[in-house]
């Protein structure tokens, strides 16, 4: 356990002097729509609450701790949709966070095809903040004599902009999404340099349909597959589920990698999820097993998700398809 402490601490340092890391994510992505993507703002028939936790390696000290609370509405008039993301993300015993607040907007076009088309646009506001007297450097851990660290000091935070760019097409049966993160490039360096964060990218998609309609006992019951994938500066990933949903109960499985081309990446999680979905309110909780080279260090993560949908119900000049894509 000391070596993997040791080896968590280098991992913080570094993030530190160079500022390229991988985004946060969320097993269960589509809880927190906003963060996906802008295009997801206004995607219900009225107002929305989304709430995310996600506890990354219990098992190492001061893990990985990620929040996200995100409200969006749609307005029928303008088909449009607009929202608001607080995202943040904390980690290691400097507690190294990221801080996020933005708005995102969406219009929704619709075609006699019965496809429909939302661009999204979001806007960020940005801020990494350290705590630089909690940090342990190698002239500290020389001598019990030593006091302090000769280490030059850095910025206990640093803040810019930042914004966000999808697109979203989905029918009833199927949806697809492209969104580009980072598009600005903000700057994260705490050490007074200029270290751009990377462009990031992510295509997304999946369909839904029923299962065994024609029996009574079974009515109700569908399965959603879907797909995550997603690309920056040197790291990708792909995300591959299925849902299945019979009111109120919602299952799901996940396998995070990409085995075939091990150049890429290689096995990272498997996640298992459970929800319940009831009227207006869904809750789910999820649970990654570690099955990369970690496996029994980090004692897989935790996520719980909570979503709240209220004044629905659009005006009948407007009749609009709601996006297929799982609850969960």
């Amino acid at each position: 356990m000391k070596r993997i402490y040791i080896l968590f601490i280098i991992i913080v340092l570094i993030n530190l002097k160079t500022g390229f890391s991988q985004d946060s994510q969320f097993s269960q992505f589509y809880a927190s729509p906003l963060y996906l993507a802008p295009s997801f703002a206004g995607s219900t028939d009225g107002d929305r609450f989304s709430l995310n936790y996600r506890n990354q390696w219990p098992a190492i000290t001061k893990s990985f701790q990620t929040y996200s609370l995100g409200y969006d509405h749609y307005f029928p008039h303008l088909k449009s949709g607009v929202g608001l993301l607080l995202f943040r993300e904390q980690a290691g015993t400097s507690s190294l966070s990221t801080t996020n607040v933005g708005l995102a907007y969406s219009y929704k076009f619709r075609f006699r095809s019965g496809w429909r088309i939302s661009p999204g646009l979001s806007f960020f506001y940005t801020q990494r903040n350290v705590n630089f007297g909690e940090l342990t450097f190698e002239d500290e851990l020389r001598s019990d004599q030593t006091t302090g660290t000769g280490e030059l000091q850095i910025l206990e935070k640093k803040a810019d902009i930042d914004a966000s760019f999808s697109v979203l097409a989905f029918n009833k049966n199927y949806w697809f999404g492209f969104t580009w993160d980072r598009i600005l490039m903000p700057n994260r360096s705490l050490t007074g340099d200029i270290i751009e964060d990377p462009f990031k990218f992510s295509v997304y998609g999946g369909t839904k349909f029923k299962i065994f309609d024609r029996y009574n006992w079974a009515s109700g019951q569908s399965i959603s597959p879907s797909f995550l994938f997603k690309m920056q500066d040197t790291y990708t990933q792909l995300d591959l589920g299925l849902y299945w949903y019979q009111m109120p109960l919602v299952i799901g499985i996940w396998y995070r990698g990409i085995p075939v081309f091990k150049e890429l990446t290689s096995n990272d999680a498997l996640a298992f999820l459970l929800g319940f979905k009831i009227d207006q309110f869904s809750i789910g909780y999820s649970y990654d097993l570690t099955i990369s080279k970690l496996v029994g260090f980090t004692g897989g993560t935790h996520e719980i998700s909570i979503n709240y949908l209220f004044n629905q119900g659009i005006t009948q000049r407007e009749k609009r398809k709601i996006i297929p894509c799982p609850s969960f």
